[in-house]
């Protein structure tokens, strides 16, 4: 990401008068080095439009979600099928029977924890500070799911018969505890939904072009569907269906990256090429006349330069002042997101008392890799 997108270079400017110019500065725009000559004036990676028909949105939004809850629905039915569980009692809907093993709890929270964020600013970070930056999301998301699980521990011997977050907090310090632990799960849920939604419905638009308040309403109903057919055993596989394919697409884009397409060492060398152009050559690279009085260049939105706060300005390097302040914010912000999240605590009513704390542990280790891999 940090070599993709060199922005609107040189936009508007005759070709052959942009490629003098840089010359004349000592830089020839080629596709071997950044800034690469083949997206030179384009504001997008996909050239402005997007790369698959809007037919295969709709395909993605409905077809896929009526697919999986077709799936999941199916496993749920063999399942109860083969356990000898002809129905389902409430209890065993709202906690699936409290039976869930390691390896489901810890795919559970890698896919509960994988949100549009997890992909989307990650990747955001990494272009903002470098390689500490998806390391301090990642760590810093993942330290809150590993105390989760010492949380669950005491969970499973306190309140065994626990459902909710709330019905624990109104047990043990009463109605105003509750009311306002309440609020604040609430509040949580809805910004975390929204977001997911949000983030979902744009990427299917910028990949398709299908209309995100059209993607943004369709989306939710495939999960409705499973949810309510099998309860929160149907979400527990559903989960470890898509961290199947989370981690499909990981090891994907890792070999094409890194090993197909490019290399370490070619990623290496476009990093510090990157680096090594002065405010004046970036000024250039990025201008709408080839001089640097019709400038557009942005220190800190274009990836030219050394970059600020950075030892040797390198991306490369842990060493990054706006990089640890951002890991200190992500750490403490994320303690809230986690703790009145009832889709943590539902977790961890449902596992053994056994398999909690390992699969929470679990969990947190194997998610660490999805931010930190894909935004690097």
């Amino acid at each position: 990401f940090f070599f993709f997108l060199p922005g609107r270079v040189s936009e508007g400017l005759p070709h052959k008068m942009s490629i003098s110019t840089l010359r004349a500065m000592s830089i020839t725009k080629t596709d071997d080095v950044p800034p690469f000559l083949k997206y030179d004036g384009q504001e997008s990676f996909f050239g402005g439009s997007p790369p698959l028909d809007e037919s295969i949105g709709w395909l993605v939004v409905i077809g896929f979600g009526l697919l999986f809850s077709l799936i999941t629905t199916l496993l749920v039915l063999a399942d109860k099928f083969f356990a000898g569980n002809a129905s389902i009692t409430s209890e065993h809907f709202n906690t699936a029977g409290r039976t869930i093993k390691t390896g489901l709890t810890a795919s559970v929270i890698v896919s509960q924890w994988t949100w549009a964020a997890t992909l989307l600013q990650s990747s955001n970070v990494a272009w903002q500070y470098g390689v500490s930056g998806p390391f301090w999301y990642a760590s810093g998301a993942t330290i809150q799911v590993l105390l989760f699980g010492v949380l669950a521990i005491s969970l499973k011997k306190v309140s065994p018969s626990a459902h909710t977050v709330c019905e624990i907090v109104n047990a043990r310090w009463g109605h105003k505890a509750h009311m306002t632990f309440l609020f604040f799960a609430f509040c949580a849920n809805v910004i975390v939904t929204s977001m997911l939604l949000l983030g979902g419905a744009a990427t299917v638009e910028a990949l398709t072009g299908m209309d995100y308040r059209l993607a943004s309403f369709f989306i939710p109903w495939g999960v409705i569907i499973y949810t309510a057919s099998g309860g929160l055993k149907a979400t527990f596989l559903a989960s470890y269906i898509h961290t199947v394919i989370i981690f499909a697409v990981l090891v994907t884009m890792i070999l094409i990256v890194y090993i197909k397409v490019y290399s370490s060492d070619k990623i290496y060398d476009f990093l510090n090429q990157t680096i090594s152009y002065t405010e004046e050559e970036c000024q250039i690279i990025y201008s709408s006349d080839g001089t640097v009085e019709g400038t557009f260049f942005e220190k800190g939105t274009y990836a030219c330069g050394q970059v600020a706060g950075n030892r040797d300005g390198s991306y490369l390097t842990m060493i990054s002042g706006d990089g640890l302040m951002f890991g200190i914010i992500n750490i403490v912000g994320n303690f809230g997101t986690v703790f009145v999240d009832q889709s943590y605590w539902q977790s961890a009513i449902a596992a053994r008392p056994s398999s909690a704390a390992r699969g929470y542990l679990l969990g947190g280790i194997c998610w660490f890799s999805i931010p930190f891999a894909l935004a690097t």
